[in-house]
């Protein structure tokens, strides 16, 4: 059964010092989350949010950890993740260089050697994907040069519901192509505010649900949904809780 967690990117506001992060976490916890993705959080060392999530009972199982310590200074991201007990090492948006017909090549080159090193210590480097992913460089999707440039087992997708479709794709093919790649996704849904889409808790916007979840359910590798809202149209506390009270409805916790 997948678990539900909160992608704590939604309240990154909130979360910039402890006492602020001690908060927030507990109100996550209340709501009825068990797990939690670390992102966008304050300078706090990896044994302080260890304590702090233990405290509300949180597990850590993702991040999205600074891309250049990644390449640079792989072992100490190594080791801050085994004291936070999360197996998954997130890189949240391709760094600007890379996103070019020309470097494009290069993210490979440079993040192999890190997806190696954290294979070997038990962990799964992860890439998050937006719109730009769905993009051509001669002819061929970026996703897809991703995917081709890693094997599985050195890099895992944790793949964005809300930017999938704002790339012009579909969801669950998607989820379908991937495969055992998504062992983390991120769930957010669409809306449509006048003339432009907006980012909505899941289940108050218009992407299929129970046919993702059907699917997720079918391919059977993904461990951890991961609820985030980048942009809230009210409280982020809130539109945390609506997403969580939604997928709840339907069996997940």
């Amino acid at each position: 059964m997948m678990e539900l967690g909160a992608q704590m990117f939604t309240l990154r506001d909130y979360t910039q010092t402890e006492q602020d992060l001690d908060f927030s976490l507990g109100e996550v916890a209340k709501m009825g989350y068990k797990t939690v993705q670390l992102s966008a959080v304050g300078p706090i060392p990896a044994e302080k949010l260890r304590e702090l999530c233990d405290k509300h009972g949180l597990k850590i199982v993702l991040t999205h950890w600074n891309p250049d310590r990644i390449l640079n200074d792989t072992e100490a991201v190594i080791k801050e993740h085994e004291i936070m007990g999360c197996d998954y090492i997130g890189i949240g948006m391709m760094p600007k260089k890379y996103a070019t017909p020309e470097w494009l090549c290069h993210f490979a080159k440079d993040y192999k050697e890190p997806a190696k090193k954290i294979a070997a210590a038990g962990k799964l480097l992860m890439y998050h994907n937006h719109n730009i992913e769905f993009q051509k460089f001669d002819g061929k999707l970026v996703i897809d040069t991703l995917l081709e440039s890693f094997s599985p087992d050195e890099l895992g997708f944790t793949l964005d519901t809300y930017w999938v479709q704002m790339g012009g794709a579909d969801v669950c093919a998607w989820m379908e192509k991937l495969g055992d790649r998504i062992p983390c996704v991120h769930f957010k849904d669409m809306a449509v505010k006048g003339w432009e889409p907006i980012m909505a808790p899941v289940g108050e916007g218009n992407l299929p649900w129970e046919k993702i979840l059907q699917t997720l359910e079918k391919t059977g590798k993904t461990k951890y949904i991961l609820v985030e809202q980048d942009v809230c149209q009210e409280s982020p506390f809130v539109c945390l809780q609506k997403s969580f009270d939604y997928l709840h409805g339907l069996g997940y916790n």
